[in-house]
């Protein structure tokens, strides 16, 4: 069959001039990977965009393009079902928007999936007295239950972890901070409407010690003797609680490496990243290579 015969029987009864069938394609952009993105902006009503979609798909079959990605921002919601019938499904959304996806060829679709994951901080922080800001949470799985934590969250889009974790240290306790290390992290999966968890376990320096408690989320906050945070039967009895214990005095008693943020530049993107890792083994380490390096030249 020839294109134009193709495009007649997608379009219907349009316009034809000079036997030459004439329809407007959706606006899109190549996503990189061989297929389109269609970023929704302008109105449009569902009957003339189930013509337009379904002559771009065409169009896009033909020239071997692979998944079709559709934004449609919240203004255009009248459009998600005439999408969803035209052999669309969800992909994910966000609060202006809702994205959807198709896979053209038939071949295995490898769309990959939405986010997978959430990243969360804790925050342990000691002063001088050898105590720990702790708080008590008004809501959640500890509201009521009178246990002393460190101040946990989640990190926001965009931001990196360690300034998630000074910022959730001053928004649950007004104390400043300055960041040290990553102690550890663990995942953990189905956490949070079926999706895993990266839980990051932080060592910051206190800058201030005056606390102001956010009213919103937070019962109580103190400076607490480490040794009796640490000896609350919770935190005796969950292991996770216990290795956070162990590691804040590997930490503070025997000279524990973490893993401290480096900037990076990536030929992917001109934003800095940041890589984690143990300074202190690594300038060890190419101090050492430098000696015998001059060694062998001397």
């Amino acid at each position: 069959m020839s294109v134009s015969m193709d495009l007649r029987e997608v379009v219907g009864s349009q316009v034809c001039g000079n036997g030459v069938w004439h329809t407007e394609l959706l606006p899109a952009t190549n996503d990189g990977h061989g297929g389109v993105i269609v970023e929704m902006k302008e109105h449009m009503d569902s009957e003339t965009f189930v013509i337009v979609l379904r002559a771009s798909m065409l169009q896009w079959k033909q020239q071997g393009k692979k998944g079709v990605w559709i934004k449609l921002p919240i203004g255009l919601v009248h459009l998600v079902e005439t999408t969803v019938k035209e052999g669309f499904r969800y992909h994910h959304a966000e609060p202006s928007y809702l994205m959807l996806v198709s896979w053209i060829p038939n071949t295995p679709n490898n769309i990959p999936a939405n986010v997978t994951h959430r990243v969360r901080v804790g925050a342990i922080i000691l002063n001088d007295k050898r105590e720990v800001l702790t708080v008590q949470e008004k809501s959640g799985r500890f509201r009521g239950t009178g246990i002393w934590k460190i101040p946990t969250g989640v990190v926001d889009e965009g931001e990196d972890i360690f300034m998630g974790a000074i910022r959730e240290v001053r928004e649950e306790t007004g104390v400043d901070t300055e960041f040290a290390e990553v102690l550890g992290f663990s995942q953990s999966h189905k956490t949070f409407f079926e999706k895993s968890d990266l839980f990051f376990l932080c060592m910051l320096r206190p800058l201030s010690f005056d606390i102001q408690k956010q009213e919103l989320e937070i019962e109580a906050v103190q400076w607490m003797p480490f040794e009796e945070y640490a000896a609350q039967p919770f935190a005796q009895k969950h292991e996770l609680f216990k290795y956070i214990n162990e590691l804040c005095l590997a930490k503070v008693d025997r000279d524990y490496a973490g893993f401290s943020p480096r900037p990076t530049l990536s030929m992917f993107s001109d934003q800095p990243s940041y890589l984690y890792l143990n300074n202190k083994d690594l300038d060890k380490s190419s101090s050492a290579n430098n000696s015998c390096i001059n060694v062998k030249l001397g």
